[in-house]
């Protein structure tokens, strides 16, 4: 059974998790799809664009699945699921949850910040800023 996650592509810290994530799916179990492809909303119409930029959206088994949940049974699938186990413990499941919906709101302007502190060099980012394509605002901090 294949996981299908829905991901922001010009996020440059979404986008290297999903790499990163890809490396371990030796079984090629995980779909990775971007919510910007010009054809998203044709070819997944039950996936509301504006929530997957929210919060990551998953189907699996027929389940949508919604942030951690995506990635936990990402991480699991793919023989990790160790890395991320303490997500489904009651406190830190609540815990990190919240965490996530800071992170996953300000994605933007962190992975900036990680871009301009180590090096990397995306598409959309660039000596430390990142830009939302559907907006163009500039994420600098």
């Amino acid at each position: 059974m294949t996981l299908t996650i829905f991901y922001d592509g010009q996020c440059p810290l979404c986008t290297s998790e999903m790499q990163h994530l890809k490396q371990h799916d030796k079984g090629d179990v995980i779909q990775l799809v971007d919510l910007h492809q010009t054809d998203f909303n044709t070819l997944y119409p039950e996936i509301n664009v504006d929530d997957g930029m929210k919060i990551l959206h998953g189907t699996y088994q027929g389940k949508r699945l919604l942030g951690l949940e995506v990635t936990h049974r990402a991480w699991t699938l793919v023989g990790k699921g160790f890395w991320v186990a303490p997500l489904n413990w009651p406190v830190i499941k609540t815990l990190s949850h919240w965490v996530y919906l800071v992170v996953a709101k300000y994605r933007q302007p962190i992975s900036a910040f990680l871009a301009k502190r180590l090096g990397i060099s995306t598409t959309n980012c660039n000596s430390g800023t990142c830009y939302d394509k559907n907006t163009d605002t500039d994420h600098r901090r």
